[in-house]
């Protein structure tokens, strides 16, 4: 099996007896089917899991974050990249969480249907992390932020998961997420000489020009870059039972007021919530939901009927705008990209003002 390979070839544990003092954390098999942005199976995918829930915090770890990067620093990344004509390209680092270096004293057991026969009563003394410890995602991250560094890159002040290196076509831009890396640069083989570097230290995955991320759709072509959540849109309205309605043509009714202390009957409060968190990671491509999504965010506590059809009418009319997105154009290269807000509050001050 591949993950045992990349384990064992990782030099992620060694066989040892069990410490007075100390106990084995147990571990799993999770198995997962892999989709592309079409639906379509990519791989069968088989997972090694140590139970990190028994762990103790100050005992078996300490620090348990990890930083990534934004959906919006990664939008603005698509931005620049449209601006300047430049290639957007997407690695996954396999097994990423088998690279972190442990500093805490971890055993667990040895894993279903690998157990040594000779010295079944023992353990396994970890050296790197597995998925599913608490301090996996940390010790990755120390690994990942040090490679980086190293390769001449600065990590942003503002944005921790974002790294720049060089300046004007030579600048290369990177943004983290986990074990995902967006990668975007002027310079074509400058950006494969960072691929190659990271292919190099860590078990890579050249995933091409990117297309598909985080359950966004990404479309790069001469005119600029389009990102949209189609087939998170689908899966949406399939599990809120809305899939094939009657469309509408705006997502609220005008002048819609909704109170938290409705009279109407309440409704499940947990689905309520389900869907409208699921509209809510819609907004980062579809800011024309901002608004309606926002108003029925506020009944979250105790939603009733009223709210929920609400929530059903932002749900018509996203069955039938599930292709809209977020384009960005192109832009003229001798020129910095400039950012347009648009408020209508001021359109309205504008247009009340007195002539001359």
């Amino acid at each position: 099996m591949k993950e045992m390979d990349a384990i064992i070839g990782n030099g992620t544990w060694s066989l040892t007896e069990l410490p007075a003092g100390h106990r084995a954390i147990g571990l799993k098999w999770v198995y997962k089917v892999k989709h592309d942005q079409r639906g379509a199976i990519v791989r069968h995918k088989a997972r090694l899991v140590a139970k990190g829930y028994v762990q103790r915090q100050g005992v078996d770890f300490e620090e348990v974050f990890a930083p990534v990067a934004r959906l919006e620093s990664v939008r603005l990344m698509l931005d620049i990249a449209a601006h300047w004509s430049w290639p957007v390209h997407h690695m996954d680092v396999k097994s990423a969480f088998l690279n972190g270096d442990l500093k805490e004293e971890v055993y667990v057991a040895q894993p279903p249907g690998f157990v040594d026969k000779h010295s079944s009563g023992k353990v396994l003394r970890l050296h790197k992390a597995l998925y599913g410890l608490r301090q996996a995602p940390r010790a990755w991250n120390v690994k990942l932020d040090a490679t980086l560094l190293s390769l001449g890159f600065r990590r942003s002040e503002n944005e921790h998961g974002v790294y720049t290196r060089g300046r004007g076509q030579k600048r290369l831009i990177v943004g983290i997420y986990v074990d995902d890396l967006i990668i975007t640069g002027g310079d074509v083989d400058e950006l494969q000489a960072f691929k190659d570097d990271m292919k190099a230290r860590f078990q890579m995955s050249d995933l091409g020009a990117l297309s598909y991320y985080l359950g966004i759709e990404v479309h790069q072509a001469c005119s600029g870059i389009t990102i949209s959540q189609e087939r998170y849109a689908l899966k949406l309205l399939e599990r809120a039972g809305m899939l094939g309605c009657n469309p509408t043509s705006t997502p609220m009714e005008p002048r819609l007021k909704l109170l938290k202390e409705s009279t109407a009957a309440p409704v499940d409060a947990t689905n309520y919530r389900s869907i409208v968190g699921g509209l809510r990671y819609l907004l980062h491509t579809r800011p024309d939901l901002s608004f309606s999504v926002g108003y029925v965010s506020r009944f979250m506590e105790a939603p009733t009927e009223e709210h929920q059809a609400a929530v059903k009418r932002i749900l018509r009319y996203l069955a039938g705008t599930v292709r809209l997105g977020i384009h960005y154009k192109t832009g003229n290269k001798k020129e910095l990209p400039l950012l347009h807000g648009f408020s209508d509050r001021v359109m309205s001050m504008i247009a009340r003002a007195p002539a001359g």
